[in-house]
């Protein structure tokens, strides 16, 4: 029976530092950074090259337990989240088409004695044929030991720390974004005015270029006769949408109109790309919805009643004109020959 195992993988910088200070990233017992250059120390790595050029640079593993850690040392592509967008890399299991099958660590394996750090250098080749612009990933250390976990079923637990990797290709660079597949779920009360109705906008945002964008979202409503019900600027976006990737985003709108028609565009921006979507939904309660209808099949089944009389009582009232009563037709006296003189 195949063993299941969740991974934990820690890529981010500890929020609120600036970015010139770099600090590690790590999960409490162990760190991954870049090694400081002979400038300034380094957050992640930032790398440039061209097709067919050959990169050489050092990774720290930092062991901040009291016990000696044995990692597995891999680099890896990175994507964007399904669930939120948020920066992550495949697993070493997965297939790698970038930093993850460019870039290979001296060594594949380290074991790193307690509260000491370890370096290791690793290279990273850009093939001829790569594609102009950016490409990130980042170098991991796994600890290959499943902890058990526990609940129904059972999952193990895999940890693992990456130093972000961001390698730009030399070449043409494009910024694009489209905005697809908006769909408004409207929720509201049975009554205008007896509770909050809130309306749930979904989209996809997809990165068309070939430059990691940090998009800006604006989310605008109209109602009848051009009224402004909602002008805002969304939050749930990532930071970094990477190129080619493609993201499924909610925002929920609390207060939404109870009985309007609602006009929504939603436009995505970045520097150098700028697209809009739009939507429409009809806002009526369905208590109110329900009355219409029921009225309005009254008011027709009336009215074809009443059609109905009425051409009854007109078929009743009209007279028939009788038939006039054909002539008959003289007969001529037939001539008899003892008539004749």
């Amino acid at each position: 029976m195949r063993k299941l195992y969740v991974l934990l993988l820690s890529l981010l910088c500890i929020p609120g530092l600036p970015m010139g200070t770099a600090h590690a990233a790590d999960n409490g017992s162990w760190s991954v950074y870049p090694v400081a250059s002979k400038i300034a120390a380094r957050p992640y790595f930032y790398l440039s090259a061209d097709p067919g050029q050959t990169l050489a640079d050092k990774v720290a593993v930092q062991n901040r337990t009291g016990g000696p850690l044995t990692f597995r040392l891999y680099a890896a592509d990175a994507y964007n989240t399904a669930r939120d967008g948020g920066f992550a890399v495949r697993t070493l299991k997965e297939r790698m088409r970038g930093v993850g099958a460019w870039a290979k660590p001296a060594k594949d394996r380290v074991t790193v004695p307690g509260h000491r750090t370890v370096t290791v250098p690793f290279t990273l080749h850009v093939p001829d044929g790569a594609e102009p612009g950016d490409h990130p990933g980042a170098i991991v250390a796994l600890d290959e030991h499943v902890d058990p976990g526990s609940g129904s079923p059972a999952l193990g637990v895999q940890r693992a720390v990456g130093a972000r990797v961001y390698l730009r290709v030399g070449g043409p660079t494009l910024p694009a974004l489209s905005v697809g597949q908006l769909h408004i779920s409207h929720h509201q009360p049975l009554m205008p005015g007896l509770g909050t109705a809130t309306a749930t906008v979904s989209y996809t945002l997809r990165n068309t270029g070939n430059v990691t964008l940090d998009p800006k979202v604006e989310l605008k409503a109209r109602g009848l006769f051009g009224r402004t019900l909602l002008d805002r600027e969304l939050t749930r976006v990532p930071s970094e949408l990477l190129p080619g990737q493609r993201v499924r985003l909610t925002e929920t709108w609390s207060g939404a109109p109870q009985l309007d028609l609602a006009d929504l565009t939603l436009t995505a921006s970045a520097p150098g790309t700028r697209q809009s979507a739009s939507a429409s939904f009809l806002a009526l309660p369905w208590l109110v919805a329900a009355l219409v209808f029921v009225a309005g099949a009254v008011t027709g089944t009336l009215g074809v009643r009443a059609v109905r009389a009425r051409r009854g009582r007109v078929r009743r009232s009209a007279r028939v004109r009788p038939s006039p009563r054909a002539r008959p037709t003289p007969s001529r006296p037939r001539s008899s020959p003892s008539a004749r003189p």
